[in-house]
Protein backbone atom coordinates (compact mmCIF):
# COMPACT_ATOMS: atom_id res chain seq x y z
CA UNK A 1 0.00 0.00 0.00
CA UNK A 2 0.96 3.11 -0.68
CA UNK A 3 0.37 6.40 1.74
CA UNK A 4 0.48 9.55 0.03
CA UNK A 5 1.01 13.31 2.03
CA UNK A 6 -1.29 16.15 0.92
CA UNK A 7 -0.61 19.72 0.80
CA UNK A 8 -2.74 19.69 4.12
CA UNK A 9 -0.95 18.16 7.10
CA UNK A 10 -1.23 14.72 8.61
CA UNK A 11 -4.24 14.20 5.86
CA UNK A 12 -3.60 11.02 3.82
CA UNK A 13 -4.50 9.46 0.81
CA UNK A 14 -4.27 5.59 1.00
CA UNK A 15 -3.87 3.73 -2.29
CA UNK A 16 -3.96 -0.03 -1.35
CA UNK A 17 -2.25 -2.66 -4.03
CA UNK A 18 -4.74 -4.26 -5.88
CA UNK A 19 -4.26 -7.99 -7.03
CA UNK A 20 -6.62 -9.20 -9.68
CA UNK A 21 -7.17 -12.10 -11.78
CA UNK A 22 -9.99 -13.55 -13.65
CA UNK A 23 -11.81 -14.40 -10.10
CA UNK A 24 -11.68 -10.97 -9.03
CA UNK A 25 -9.54 -8.99 -6.52
CA UNK A 26 -7.82 -8.70 -3.49
CA UNK A 27 -6.38 -5.93 -1.49
CA UNK A 28 -5.36 -4.41 1.91
CA UNK A 29 -7.41 -2.64 2.92
CA UNK A 30 -5.84 -2.00 6.40
CA UNK A 31 -2.37 -3.27 7.92
CA UNK A 32 -0.93 -2.06 10.93
CA UNK A 33 2.67 -2.65 10.39
CA UNK A 34 2.55 -0.33 7.00
CA UNK A 35 0.92 2.46 9.36
CA UNK A 36 3.35 2.24 11.83
CA UNK A 37 6.09 2.62 9.08
CA UNK A 38 4.70 5.90 8.78
CA UNK A 39 4.41 7.00 12.24
CA UNK A 40 0.37 5.91 12.11
CA UNK A 41 0.11 4.69 15.60
CA UNK A 42 -4.08 3.88 15.69
CA UNK A 43 -6.00 1.68 17.46
CA UNK A 44 -9.39 1.52 15.58
CA UNK A 45 -12.42 0.69 17.90
CA UNK A 46 -15.11 0.95 15.96
CA UNK A 47 -16.25 0.37 12.29
CA UNK A 48 -19.36 2.04 10.45
CA UNK A 49 -21.35 1.94 7.25
CA UNK A 50 -23.75 3.78 5.21
CA UNK A 51 -26.05 3.33 2.42
CA UNK A 52 -26.64 6.60 0.76
CA UNK A 53 -28.89 7.34 -2.82
CA UNK A 54 -27.75 9.92 -5.46
CA UNK A 55 -27.60 13.45 -4.22
CA UNK A 56 -27.23 12.84 -0.52
CA UNK A 57 -24.38 15.24 1.29
CA UNK A 58 -23.46 13.48 4.93
CA UNK A 59 -21.44 16.17 7.01
CA UNK A 60 -19.56 17.90 7.93
CA UNK A 61 -19.29 15.57 11.25
CA UNK A 62 -16.67 16.29 14.00
CA UNK A 63 -16.46 15.00 17.91
CA UNK A 64 -14.45 17.67 20.12
CA UNK A 65 -11.92 16.45 22.23
CA UNK A 66 -11.87 13.86 24.36
CA UNK A 67 -14.37 12.02 22.11
CA UNK A 68 -12.62 13.24 18.70
CA UNK A 69 -12.05 10.41 15.93
CA UNK A 70 -9.58 9.56 13.58
CA UNK A 71 -11.38 8.22 10.43
CA UNK A 72 -9.95 5.56 7.47
CA UNK A 73 -12.37 6.18 5.35
CA UNK A 74 -13.66 4.16 1.66
CA UNK A 75 -16.64 3.26 -0.75
CA UNK A 76 -17.53 -0.01 -1.26
CA UNK A 77 -20.29 0.63 -3.40
CA UNK A 78 -20.55 3.19 -5.79
CA UNK A 79 -18.79 6.75 -5.77
CA UNK A 80 -18.73 9.62 -3.85
CA UNK A 81 -16.74 12.86 -3.03
CA UNK A 82 -15.15 13.30 0.23
CA UNK A 83 -13.97 16.37 2.09
CA UNK A 84 -12.03 17.16 5.01
CA UNK A 85 -11.72 20.46 6.45
CA UNK A 86 -9.09 21.73 9.08
CA UNK A 87 -10.23 22.73 12.11
CA UNK A 88 -6.97 22.83 14.05
CA UNK A 89 -5.53 26.47 15.27
CA UNK A 90 -2.27 27.41 14.40
CA UNK A 91 -2.33 24.50 11.21
CA UNK A 92 -1.19 26.56 7.85
CA UNK A 93 -4.20 25.05 6.52
CA UNK A 94 -6.77 25.73 9.48
CA UNK A 95 -10.03 26.36 7.41
CA UNK A 96 -9.09 24.78 4.07
CA UNK A 97 -10.41 22.16 2.51
CA UNK A 98 -9.60 18.92 0.51
CA UNK A 99 -12.05 16.69 -1.42
CA UNK A 100 -11.10 13.12 -3.15
CA UNK A 101 -13.38 10.92 -5.66
CA UNK A 102 -13.53 8.01 -3.18
CA UNK A 103 -15.35 5.05 -5.76
CA UNK A 104 -15.39 1.09 -5.48
CA UNK A 105 -13.66 0.96 -8.52
CA UNK A 106 -10.45 3.20 -7.50
CA UNK A 107 -10.38 1.77 -3.98
CA UNK A 108 -8.48 4.66 -2.67
CA UNK A 109 -9.12 5.44 0.82
CA UNK A 110 -8.77 8.66 3.07
CA UNK A 111 -7.31 8.80 6.28
CA UNK A 112 -8.89 11.87 8.14
CA UNK A 113 -7.08 12.70 11.56
CA UNK A 114 -8.56 14.23 14.71
CA UNK A 115 -9.01 17.95 14.51
CA UNK A 116 -10.83 17.54 10.86
CA UNK A 117 -14.44 17.88 10.00
CA UNK A 118 -15.72 15.39 7.18
CA UNK A 119 -18.34 14.70 4.90
CA UNK A 120 -19.39 13.56 1.27
CA UNK A 121 -21.57 13.39 -1.48
CA UNK A 122 -22.84 10.65 -3.44
CA UNK A 123 -22.13 10.86 -7.00
CA UNK A 124 -23.87 7.39 -8.05
CA UNK A 125 -27.07 6.35 -7.87
CA UNK A 126 -26.15 4.63 -4.60
CA UNK A 127 -22.89 3.94 -2.80
CA UNK A 128 -22.17 2.16 0.31
CA UNK A 129 -19.28 3.73 2.50
CA UNK A 130 -17.66 2.31 5.39
CA UNK A 131 -15.14 3.84 8.21
CA UNK A 132 -12.87 2.92 10.88
CA UNK A 133 -12.80 5.30 14.22
CA UNK A 134 -10.23 5.28 16.74
CA UNK A 135 -12.58 6.85 19.43
CA UNK A 136 -16.08 5.53 19.94
CA UNK A 137 -19.52 7.93 18.88
CA UNK A 138 -20.33 10.20 21.48
CA UNK A 139 -23.56 12.05 20.91
CA UNK A 140 -22.46 14.73 23.56
CA UNK A 141 -19.52 15.74 21.61
CA UNK A 142 -20.23 16.12 18.40
CA UNK A 143 -20.58 18.63 16.34
CA UNK A 144 -20.43 19.90 12.85
CA UNK A 145 -20.41 22.35 9.47
CA UNK A 146 -22.91 24.21 7.38
CA UNK A 147 -21.89 22.10 4.62
CA UNK A 148 -23.09 24.98 2.29
CA UNK A 149 -20.81 27.63 4.28
CA UNK A 150 -19.77 30.61 1.76
CA UNK A 151 -16.32 30.58 3.36
CA UNK A 152 -15.77 27.10 2.88
CA UNK A 153 -16.91 27.35 -0.59
CA UNK A 154 -16.68 23.39 -1.17
CA UNK A 155 -18.05 21.99 -4.26
CA UNK A 156 -19.94 19.08 -3.81
CA UNK A 157 -20.10 18.27 -7.01
CA UNK A 158 -23.36 18.24 -6.63
CA UNK A 159 -26.20 20.77 -7.43
CA UNK A 160 -26.63 22.23 -3.66
CA UNK A 161 -30.18 22.89 -4.24
CA UNK A 162 -30.65 19.40 -4.87
CA UNK A 163 -29.00 18.41 -2.39
CA UNK A 164 -30.56 15.83 0.09
CA UNK A 165 -29.49 17.13 4.01
CA UNK A 166 -31.09 15.64 6.92
CA UNK A 167 -32.87 17.90 9.24
CA UNK A 168 -30.17 17.62 12.33
CA UNK A 169 -27.51 19.03 9.13
CA UNK A 170 -29.26 21.29 7.77
CA UNK A 171 -28.97 23.53 10.98
CA UNK A 172 -24.93 23.33 11.73
CA UNK A 173 -23.42 26.26 12.22
CA UNK A 174 -20.64 27.94 9.67
CA UNK A 175 -16.95 27.44 10.41
CA UNK A 176 -16.67 30.47 11.99
CA UNK A 177 -19.48 30.17 14.40
CA UNK A 178 -18.97 26.75 14.85
CA UNK A 179 -17.18 25.40 18.46
CA UNK A 180 -13.97 23.61 17.31
CA UNK A 181 -11.41 23.87 20.45
CA UNK A 182 -8.53 21.53 18.04
CA UNK A 183 -4.91 23.08 17.90
CA UNK A 184 -2.39 21.77 15.35
CA UNK A 185 0.80 19.56 16.31
CA UNK A 186 -1.61 18.57 19.60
Amino acid sequence: MEIIKTEIPDLLIIQPRVFEDERGYFFESYNEKEFLKHNLDLNFVQDNESKSGYGVIRGLHYQLAPYSQTKLVRVIQGKVFDVAVDLRKGSPTYGKWRGIELSAENKIQFLIPRGFAHGFSVLSETATFVYKCDNLYNYEAERGLNFNDPYLNIDWRIDPQNAIISPKDKVLPNFNEAEKKFKFGK
